[in-house]
């Protein structure tokens, strides 16, 4: 299965609703009417960040900075100074403490670091960072002891979501494992008469809805694990206004979770795909492909947009797009319905349009089913890729381009508040594993499969049918 890449720049194009005048609403509103930061320096952004007795930056700032910053200084060193900077400005370090001073300032710097670990649990994975956080603490902690159990309720929070991050990257690592990449091009011989062991999805399920619901199990789960530095550490690359060394290197961008996602994405492409292609008789394939329309219908009235467009891809894939008797015997208006609703022209208008009508209804929602948003993962990735390679991290004079975080906080706070749904659907191990494990065709599988559906028409796929042919024999 050829892996998705990220895309290479080429052509750009605005990603929707940034504006490079766009202002950044900082922490300064908080204390003045002053104008809002749209660019600063590293040094003054990080004291924007520091709670004192008096102040605390907005939710929104924390989460804009805390993602960004990492492209500029690593997690525990941003902790460090965050903790150096509170321990001078509210003299901790000096004995007896200001106990007044103390007491106004010690819910703020709490609360800013249980912030962290609920947005950024991966940032803790880091024993440098739990060292600071309880640092911290323990020199506050003589003015009040119930600092001390606030802090080892964060500490369980927080290890209880390692633990489940941890659990459901080893699910993916085994899931990886235990799934066959793809059926022996040599089943294509077998066509008239398919091996019993071999399975399709309609003996697993033949309810759309019930099929859409589970991929909507899969997508939710994936969704769950990704963290939002995530999107900022799958593009950090060196700036050339930025005299600094990358605060993290290759070996330590931890993308796996969107990584696997995308994989699970061009796995359900060549799931469909090989379903269709698989059956000998063209009445059978034309029923599944109808199954396939009726399932892309179910997850589109679902808020399912990711397994809607994985399984349209998969159907226009060249190996199954060629089957025209195929097709003719389908029943296919539903389908051009769902592709107008996904056509890429004018930047994906109609699904933006779309997406739009799914947000509105999530936010709007009476039940947990009308709050389910799982937007097309590769556009969403792409926007902030065009959004990164579009605008300059740091400004010439060296200030950090902070508008451009406003948006890309807006766009992963987004997909956040997505994330975080819990699939109201019961869940059918039996179709979550064929899901996850049915073999499938590779893409020379696929045309092999697909010519001796129905036979090549031109000299391009006799050619290509006769060169499989001969590789598959060898």
């Amino acid at each position: 299965m050829p892996q998705t890449v990220f895309p290479a720049a080429g052509t750009m194009f605005t990603p929707s609703g940034f504006s490079p005048h766009l202002e950044a609403r900082g922490p300064g509103a908080c204390v003045a009417d002053g104008p809002p930061i749209t660019s600063a320096s590293l040094d003054t952004l990080i004291q924007h960040l520091v709670p004192t007795a008096d102040y605390y930056p907005e939710k929104a700032y924390v989460f804009t900075f805390l993602l960004s910053a990492r492209l500029f200084i690593s997690p525990p060193e941003l902790l460090a100074r965050l903790c150096d900077t509170c321990i001078k400005q509210q003299q901790l370090d000096q004995s007896p403490l200001d106990t007044a001073k103390v007491r106004k300032f010690g819910p703020k710097i709490l609360q800013l670091l249980t912030e962290w670990t609920e947005t950024f649990p991966t940032d803790f994975r880091d024993q440098k960072m739990v060292g600071l956080f309880k640092d911290i603490i323990h020199r506050i902690a003589p003015c009040d002891e119930a600092y001390w159990k606030t802090l080892n309720q964060v500490l369980q929070t927080l290890n209880q979501k390692l633990a489940a991050i941890a659990q459901g990257e080893e699910s993916i690592v085994k899931v990886n494992a235990s799934s066959v990449s793809s059926i022996s091009d040599k089943l294509v011989g077998f066509k008239t008469k398919p091996p019993p062991i071999q399975k399709d999805i309609l003996s697993i399920c033949n309810d759309p809805y019930t099929l859409a619901q589970q991929l909507t199990h899969v997508e939710l789960e994936h969704l769950s694990y990704i963290g939002p530095e995530e999107f900022v550490q799958a593009f950090v690359q060196k700036d050339p206004l930025d005299s600094t060394q990358p605060c993290f290197s290759e070996q330590k961008k931890k993308t796996t979770n969107l990584e696997a996602y995308v994989r699970w994405f061009n796995r359900l492409c060549y799931l469909v795909a090989t379903e269709i292609c698989m059956p000998a008789k063209k009445k059978q394939r034309a029923q599944v492909i109808e199954f396939f329309i009726d399932v892309a219908r179910e997850c589109f009235n679902i808020g399912n947009f990711n397994s809607l467009m994985a399984i349209i891809s998969g159907m226009n894939m060249s190996p199954v797009s060629r089957l025209k008797k195929t097709w003719g015997k389908a029943k296919t208006a539903k389908f051009f319905i769902l592709e107008h609703q996904m056509d890429p022209t004018g930047n994906f208008y109609n699904y933006r349009t779309a997406l739009r009508g799914a947000v509105h209804r999530s936010q709007t929602a009476n039940s947990i089913r009308e709050k389910i948003v799982i937007p097309f993962f590769s556009l969403l990735i792409k926007d902030i890729y065009f959004l990164n390679e579009g605008c300059a991290n740091r400004l010439p004079n060296g200030h950090v381009h902070f508008a451009k975080f406003v948006e890309l906080a807006r766009q992963v706070g987004e997909f956040m508040t997505w994330k975080q749904i819990e699939c109201p659907f019961e869940t059918d191990r039996s179709i979550l594993h064929y899901l996850h494990t049915a073999p499938i065709f590779s893409e020379d599988g696929l045309y092999l499969a697909s010519y001796e559906s129905e036979s090549p028409e031109n000299q391009v796929e006799k050619d290509r049918w006769k060169a499989l042919r001969y590789d598959r024999y060898q």
